[in-house]
């Protein structure tokens, strides 16, 4: 399979990993007086998609909430953006001051602040309802019912393919992007939004497949699979096109400390605001980890007490929100740096494909980052509140699932459907109907039964959290 060798050891060139090729190119590329660069188009192609609008209403951390101060996937995708956009300035000045590379041009800082604006914004675009849960509440769908179902009379974990079973029961929204940008937004042709590879290679967090993942291997590129064996042709034509192989391209690390600063920061500010994390449980943590540092870079509890205490001076009306705010800032501003030297200071490692760890590591930042991390997965989501509303969505998630693959399996094939199930089709978006069956043309029994059901999870990972509810709802006669 061609591009399908691990890059270790081998450093690639800016110029091929920045990539601007895409599945279907241009005739010839006219020249017309449009200026922009092919990164800067994939910006429109995006922001112009419903995949893209629906992230407004698909989970973050607090699952139908009606406030409009929690952030949604959209505006966490918008703030991955930003700070993904901030940290590739910084990067790209850096290598070109220091002069770390001498094929890095002033043109390639800027594209790659546009390479990882764009990938910001569609990092999770493959993610289902209900956030992290709703991909763990897939996956047990998946591992609980997959020995029992059958087709024809004939057991599907008997017909499928190991890479097949594991791709289900290893359920990724991150593989589901890259499924979802190259196949599934059928708005021209079969090549979804038809993005520029190097946009494409940076999105894919995991180069793996789902038979690779090793969480106990330290290397970060093996923590979970990065492409469906119904996307593996797509996966090796972006990543011979770009140099990457089945290493992490350089980007994907920019990528990945831009959305856990995002997240580990705005999670703390959103469990503020709803009152799971109060001020004082806040300074007091902040202050035993400063404690536990005998030269802080960043004086964690020094600068939420002095903003406190600025607050206190302004006559804000409320100093501690004040406070918890302005910190959230200060503190991505820090962490920024951090990210950036993890970078600079890894580059060979990086740029040969051997780099395990994120940007985090071995930097002033990473004992915080772990912290913060720490701070929301004790406060926030192991609380009675979470739990409560996961077992809500786990119901709607395995009822929809339940319905849906009864209903998909004999779709397309010689078997008369039940009268309900071809109701039950007929929700399913014409886009996707039309992807399985331009995939599913000429392929093995095998193989269209596999493509069927992920044409359940395109589906399900199409919804949003309201949708979905709202689908339960109606299916189950709620008014």
């Amino acid at each position: 399979m061609p591009g399908s060798g691990i890059r270790k050891g081998k450093t690639v060139e800016w110029r091929t990993l920045l990539s601007d090729r895409r599945e279907r190119e241009s005739a010839g590329r006219i020249r017309t007086a449009d200026l922009r660069s092919e990164f800067e188009k994939d910006y429109h192609r995006i922001i112009g998609s419903a995949s893209f609008r629906r992230l407004q209403d698909k989970t973050q951390v607090f699952p139908l909430d009606k406030s409009d101060f929690i952030r949604t996937r959209l505006t966490h995708s918008l703030e991955v953006s930003s700070l993904g956009k901030s940290l590739a300035q910084n990067i790209g000045e850096n290598i070109l001051k220091y002069r770390k590379d001498s094929g890095f041009t002033p043109r390639m800082k800027e594209d790659i602040s546009h390479i990882l604006e764009c990938a910001g914004l569609i990092h999770d675009i493959g993610n289902p309802p209900f956030g992290h849960f709703g991909e763990l509440a897939i996956r047990e769908w998946f591992v609980r019912n997959l020995p029992v179902l059958s087709f024809q009379g004939k057991k599907l974990t008997d017909m499928l393919s190991e890479q097949m079973k594991a791709d289900l029961c290893h359920f990724e929204g991150n593989a589901q992007a890259l499924r979802l940008v190259t196949k599934l937004h059928y708005l021209v042709d079969e090549h979804g939004m038809n993005l520029t590879y190097a946009l494409l290679n940076t999105i894919i967090k995991y180069p793996v497949s789902s038979l690779e993942i090793n969480e106990n291997s330290g290397n970060i590129r093996e923590k979970k699979m990065g492409y469906y064996y119904a996307d593996q042709d797509v996966f090796f034509r972006i990543t011979s096109a770009t140099g990457a192989g089945k290493s992490r391209h350089p980007l994907t690390y920019i990528l990945e400390a831009a959305d856990d600063l995002a997240y580990k920061t705005a999670d703390i500010e959103d469990a503020f605001v709803k009152g799971f994390i109060s001020y004082p449980a806040l300074e007091r943590e902040l202050r035993e980890l400063e404690e536990k540092e005998s030269q802080p870079a960043f004086r964690a509890a020094g600068k939420l007490r002095g903003l406190y205490e600025r607050g206190v001076q302004k006559g804000v009306s409320n100093p501690e929100d004040y406070a918890v705010k302005n910190w959230i800032i200060s503190a991505q501003g820090f962490l920024i740096n951090c990210a950036t030297f993890g970078f600079t200071s890894n580059y060979d490692s990086i740029m040969d494909g051997s780099f395990r760890k994120d940007l985090f590591y071995g930097t002033y930042g990473e004992k915080l980052m772990d912290l913060l991390g720490d701070m929301a997965q004790r406060r926030v989501f192991s609380t009675r509140e979470i739990y409560k509303m996961e077992v809500y969505e786990s119901t709607i998630l395995n009822y929809l699932m339940d319905r849906l693959v009864h209903a998909v399996l004999n779709f397309d094939s010689d078997d008369r459907p039940e009268s309900i199930d071809s109701r039950i089709m007929s929700f399913i978006s014409d886009n996707y109907k039309n992807a399985y069956r331009i995939h599913s043309e000429g392929k093995s029994e095998a193989e269209t039964v596999y493509l069927r059901l992920l044409l359940v999870t395109d589906y399900v990972c199409g919804m949003t959290d309201s949708y979905a509810k709202r689908l339960y709802q109606e299916m189950n006669g709620i008014v």
